[in-house]
């Protein structure tokens, strides 16, 4: 006899459901994907110790007729699919026929079901793959599914199983992840007899997003949009402020499925580069539609992990997609006002509004029934008067910020460029995007810029602990991190430089050498052709020395011998980006830190005067390239509701 023997199908089931199935939680997900397939306009979930002992799903989806019933329990049994050509255009949910047939395997499972034009239902009862009778039941339209006793046959993967709380919360967030992707459907969730989520159908993804992130989050997300021949990207990203310490707020949706993709996420972390701190992490609720026949979808059982057939451009399309929305939008910090405080008891019945007074009546400001004066006439007696002029003759140069002549005292000065436009900026290939378009439509059509904040004119600054910049604007004050808006003008114009090869560097009359260990001259010696593009100039001198021949002109005031010290440790003890633009970035990111002014160094009047001036030469001025912001602001009516005005 042979040592190759068939499997017994029993033995097959359990082995598949060893990948289908890991825990309730992918039951739930192969359930409620299958009710919406079946065009489900409501569905029900409910558990019972996180799913453990019991799974109830109910939908009033298309439900099946009896001589469907005992097939859907069958292995690689469905109606999604009829040839393997259907493969390479996917367009449901599920489509490998096998979950049911795993999940009935490790399980007691109940299902009823009754299509809209039988008069009574279909009952079947499979209890460790071994199925009962088909009987009539009395069911709506639809289907009922229970599963009972997760692994009761397999009590070593029970055993593996966490606690009931915790696979609660893993059934939560698959249910949040279908929510997100499905929100035309109405959606409960009940866990341990209690009502946790009941969400109506919506039109939009917010209300969703509010109901399982917050009302806050919800609020600050910003509306992403594009389309690149038949791929369309929409959705929402966070607010920086809004970012996260690790990935668990990045939901990505291809065609209603909640996916995993790392070239996806590259481009995403890519995007909010410069944006973000050290360590903190995007939020974003994206929704990518692309044909089914430029994806595959049949990589793994669980089809979370998806292979496109072409991702340099879906990478592409995303990238530029949020860098434009990013461009078009105010990313500055806002102070958030103090709350009012609730009243403790409610009024004993509502009172209307009175009318407003007409406006003839002389005496309607101080009628007992007149609405109060409103406040914001009063912050309008410090706004400029404007009286009608003739339209003014527009010189040639509007638009641009020349620097006072005498800029050239801050810190770090450099020459002065004009600012480019937004359409020039946007038609620029990012020297830290490792893909770019193909086409020329990969492009997303260009919108407006947003408008910076404006300082007030002639306003005067004030620096206070010496790290502080106060300044009025139009719409009410400011609060400037110095040491981080430097950074940030430092970096810009170090960038802009490096990709025009003109990073001008200064020779030391006497090379300087540096003593350093071993594995950091060797990294820095490694990488001695870029540090050469960003104007620094090194070489090695022997053994652990290095011999620095040069520095960047334009930061002559930081010592060379630190510069490199810390150079050489970044690069031996943190994680190197993958790509040169992406070390260069990150190297322009640390030389424009140790080149601006520090927090607690004193200003004179012409150096804030100065940086502030520069502040309208640079992009992305509302945050540092570290993530940290620049500014704060402070609108007229926060103020007016602080000091109860309003």
């Amino acid at each position: 006899m042979g040592l190759i023997q068939k499997l017994p199908p029993s033995v097959v089931n359990q082995i598949a459901a060893g990948e289908v199935v890991e825990r309730p939680a992918s039951v739930v997900k192969e359930m409620m994907e299958n009710a919406i397939d079946a065009g489900a306009r409501r569905v029900e979930v409910a558990v019972e110790r996180g799913g453990k002992d019991l799974i109830r799903i109910a939908d009033d989806g298309a439900g099946m007729s009896p001589e469907d019933l005992p097939l859907a329990f069958l292995p690689h049994a469905t109606s999604k699919l009829q040839s393997a050509e259907d493969l390479h255009r996917v367009r449901t949910l599920g489509f490998r026929g096998e979950a049911l047939a795993a999940i009935a395997e490790i399980s007691k499972v109940r299902c009823q079901t009754r299509r809209a034009d039988a008069e009574e239902g279909s009952e079947i009862v499979i209890e460790g793959g071994v199925a009962g009778p088909i009987r009539p039941c009395g069911c709506p339209v639809g289907t009922v599914m229970e599963v009972r006793n997760l692994f009761y046959n397999t009590p070593v993967r029970r055993a593996f199983l966490k606690s009931d709380s915790t696979e609660a919360g893993h059934v939560a967030e698959t249910f949040a992840r279908i929510a997100l992707a499905q929100p035309q459907v109405h959606l409960t969730f009940r866990s341990s007899g209690k009502i946790v989520h009941d969400l109506p159908a919506v039109t939009g993804v917010r209300e969703r997003i509010a109901a399982f992130f917050g009302r806050e989050l919800a609020e600050s997300l910003l509306w992403v949009e594009g389309r690149l021949d038949q791929t369309s990207l929409w959705g929402y990203v966070g607010h920086p402020s809004q970012s996260r310490s690790t990935t668990k707020g990045q939901y990505l949706f291809l065609t209603g499925r909640y996916v995993r993709d790392r070239s996806l996420s590259h481009a995403l972390n890519e995007a909010y580069r410069g944006l973000l701190m050290v360590g903190r992490n995007p939020v974003a609720f994206l929704n990518l539609e692309i044909p089914p026949e430029e994806v595959d979808v049949n990589v793994h059982p669980t089809k979370i992990e998806v292979r496109f057939r072409d991702p340099q451009r879906v990478y592409s399309h995303l990238l530029s997609t949020l860098r434009q929305t990013f461009l078009a939008s105010d990313l500055h910090s806002r102070l958030q006002p103090v709350a009012p405080e609730k009243e403790t008891e409610p009024p004993a019945a509502p009172t209307p509004a009175p009318a407003a007074p007409p406006p003839n009546r002389p005496d309607a400001p101080f009628a007992l029934d007149a609405r109060p004066v409103d406040r914001q006439e009063i912050a309008g007696w410090f706004e400029p008067s404007k009286k009608p002029a003739a339209p003014p003759t527009i010189p040639d140069d509007v638009g641009r910020v020349r620097p006072p002549e005498w800029a050239e005292n801050l810190p770090g000065r450099f020459d002065f460029a004009p600012t480019r436009t937004f359409d020039e900026f946007a038609s620029e290939p990012a020297s830290d995007q490792p893909m770019t378009p193909t086409a020329p439509e990969a492009a997303p059509a260009a919108v407006a810029s947003p408008t910076i904040p404006e300082l007030v004119p002639h306003a005067k600054a004030i620096q206070v602990h010496d790290s502080y910049l106060i300044v009025e604007t139009n719409e009410g004050m400011m609060v400037i991190d110095q040491h981080a808006l430097h950074e940030r003008i430092i970096y810009e114009e170090l960038r802009k430089r490096t990709a025009e090869g003109r990073v001008e560097a200064q020779g030391l009359l006497v090379p300087e050498p540096v003593h350093m260990a071993a594995d950091e001259a060797a990294i820095l010696l490694e990488h001695a052709d870029l540090l050469a593009t960003l104007g620094l100039e090194v070489e090695g001198f022997g053994g652990d020395t290095v011999l620095i021949r040069g520095v960047p002109a334009m930061l002559r005031d930081v010592r060379p011998e630190r510069l490199v010290r810390d150079l050489a440790e970044h690069l031996a003890t943190r994680p190197l980006p993958p790509t040169r633009d992406g070390l260069a970035a990150e190297l322009l990111h640390m030389v424009a830190c140790k080149a601006a002014v520090k927090a607690g160094q004193k200003l004179t009047p012409e150096e804030i005067d100065a940086l502030l001036a520069r502040r309208e030469l640079a992009h992305d001025a509302h945050h540092c390239p570290h993530g940290r912001p620049t500014a704060l602001i402070f609108t007229k009516s926060e103020l007016e509701k602080q000091f109860g005005r309003i």
